[in-house]
């Protein structure tokens, strides 16, 4: 039994719903013949901007097989703008006649949906990544990339599509958050449409602050050229959060479009967002509120001059929002000017970047869309504190993670690449400390132009697994200066100062801090402190570690957010014990040879 000659109608409306038809012609069994046989399968993709794109597909089916298994089907795009290893996955069962399409760069950061037909329409149901139905009929998949298009907001059904609630499914990435605020009609949707045009590929979501105003009562809609509709109280912050917290937490979401001419938030179908990985925050009072400017990790103030916003205003509310003129004028005057200067003008000492001219400004644009991508490809905690580096991953570096972490893992091997792993780490270390331009002759008697290394410098280590970093600190740096700490870590939390002994003059120096692993972070807390007591500057703190538990890092970083935290990987956390998970053990014992074994 196989499929006649079908088409396959997929688009994207203009409220954003996916849309589909499906033509299939009823199963009708046909002469076995020799070869396999082509059917072609024809669909359009409409791109976000509204433009189809035609694509083709052929199933290959060979009837003389006994057995109908899944096929897999690469889709290339016939649009000359494309290049040609742009391509869809289709899994194609054809004795069931299911169907299984792969939508981004890779099948564990894409949604998968499944097109189950019956007769002569299709009916779209929506299957949990993961789940076996859909493992078992993309097993053979080759795992093709392909992105540009964005098939969201697909209605599912769970009444007949289980989608079961594993442990692993709760573990979310967390999204990079940008904030973007700024006076009404000062260019930022448009620096947020540039931003999400420059980044391309990445999933990225725009939240409107817009959409949260409070709807307004009916003595309010009598009175509503009174309304200040730029005052923090116009806005539903707790929705806000609410909506956040889940797209945060990897759910989707609802919004609705607040409507300007009957002052109501139900009058537009809602807007469905789904999780992603950057959201873009975009409000007059983003700002404002402290709960909201804690979710964000970039923090952008479009400044632009009052008269050119006014015009914009003029221009945008007469068209958009159903006003006149004087209507404009008046709202201005008596509401967006003073709220402008008592409300979302003190929000711009808390932004990160502040961009002159709004859209016009390509080149902080720029700045801003390189930045985001350099944190997007970091560990989560590194999006959150930007003093914690972690050292780029290489299959080098796994293997010898691979190896320290092995229990079976002999002392001289253990010894040897755990020396090897904390060489990189201080390297990595080193290239923060601060260096001057220096020029020297080479021996062809030309003129190189290079750094000079910090002279100040000096080591500390926390006792005992702190010593075994020494080594490798001493093997870069000659003749370096090292002091000691020992810190009492069992019944005490890591309070209990037990002995120290560092350099007289270590309040003029860098300090490089050792300590192979950061657990709870107690320890690092007490030791940090004892140098500042000693006047080493904050700033002047590198601590290094082979590996870092989250908890860990958040006690160092909120306790001193100007030192910098130097690691190999970021563990998954602590386990009953406080012990670090997966961990390396008792690292001391292990490098020492002390351990009972």
């Amino acid at each position: 039994m196989v499929w006649r000659p079908s088409k396959l109608l997929i688009s994207t409306s203009a409220s954003g719903t996916l849309l589909a038809h499906v033509g299939l012609s009823t199963p009708n069994p046909v002469p076995n013949e020799a070869g396999p046989l082509l059917i072609p399968l024809h669909f359009s993709v409409s791109s976000l901007s509204g433009d189809a794109h035609q694509f083709q597909i052929w199933i290959c089916k060979n009837p003389t097989q006994n057995r109908c298994g899944p096929i897999i089907v690469k889709i290339e795009s016939r649009d000359k703008i494309h290049k040609p290893h742009v391509k869809f996955v289709f899994c194609v069962d054809v004795a069931t006649g299911n169907c299984v399409l792969k939508v981004g760069n890779f099948w564990e950061f894409c949604e998968i949906y499944c097109f189950k037909f019956g007769g002569e329409r299709g009916v779209i149901k929506a299957l949990q990544m993961g789940s076996q139905a859909v493992e078992d009929l993309i097993e053979a998949s080759s795992g093709v990339h392909y992105s540009g298009f964005h098939l969201d907001n697909i209605e599912s059904s769970t009444s007949e599509v289980e989608q079961p609630t594993t442990s692993t499914t709760d573990t979310t990435k967390q999204p990079f958050v940008i904030g973007v605020a700024g006076g009404a009609a000062s260019g930022k949707t448009t620096v947020c449409d540039l931003i999400i045009e420059q980044l391309r590929d990445q999933r990225v979501v725009l939240v409107n602050q817009d959409s949260f105003y409070q709807n307004l009562t009916p003595e309010e809609l009598k009175r509503v050229h009174e309304y200040n509709f730029d005052h923090p109280d116009a806005f539903d912050t707790e929705q806000l959060l609410c909506i956040m917290d889940k797209l945060k937490h990897g759910q989707a979401v609802d919004i609705s479009k607040y409507d300007f001419k009957s002052y109501k938030n139900d009058v537009f179908p809602a807007r469905r967002v789904n999780p992603s990985d950057v959201i873009i925050l975009e409000g007059i009072l983003i700002f404002h509120d402290p709960r909201v400017r804690d979710l964000m990790n970039m923090k952008i103030f479009v400044d632009t001059d009052a008269d050119v916003r006014l015009a914009r205003r003029i221009r945008r509310d007469t068209a958009e929002k159903g006003r006149d003129i004087g209507m404009v004028l008046d709202q201005y005057s008596k509401f967006v000017k003073p709220a402008f200067d008592d409300f979302i003008l003190p929000t711009k000492k808390y932004a990160d970047i502040i961009i002159p001219r709004g859209g016009d400004n390509h080149v902080a644009i720029d700045l801003i869309v390189q930045h985001i991508w350099t944190k997007l490809g970091q560990h989560d905690l590194c999006k959150v504190y930007p003093n914690l580096y972690v050292i780029q991953s290489t299959f080098q570096i796994r293997g010898m993670h691979t190896l320290v972490r092995d229990a079976q893992t002999t002392k001289h091997d253990f010894v040897f690449y755990s020396d090897r792993l904390i060489r990189l780490v201080v390297e990595h270390g080193l290239g923060h400390l601060p260096f001057t331009e220096k020029q020297v002759i080479t021996p062809t008697g030309s003129v190189y132009t290079g750094v000079d290394f910090c002279k100040r410098l000096c080591g500390v280590s926390v006792i005992r697994s702190g010593e075994s970093m020494e080594n490798a600190l001493r093997a870069c740096c000659k003749g370096i200066k090292i002091g000691k700490i020992l810190i009492h870590r069992e019944g005490d939390n890591g309070q209990q100062l037990i002995y120290e002994k560092l350099p007289n003059d270590i309040s003029d120096r860098h300090v490089l801090l050792l300590d192979p692993i950061l657990g709870t972070g107690n320890s690092a807390v007490q030791a940090i402190s004892l140098l500042i007591k000693k006047g080493v500057p904050e700033s002047n703190i590198i601590f290094l570690n082979l590996i870092s538990a989250p908890q860990g890092v958040h006690v160092v970083c909120k306790h001193f957010p100007r030192i910098k935290i130097v690691t190999s990987e970021i563990e998954i956390g602590l386990n009953e014990d406080y012990r670090v998970i997966p961990g390396m053990g008792e690292f001391g014992d292990r490098y020492f040879g002390t351990d009972d074994d």
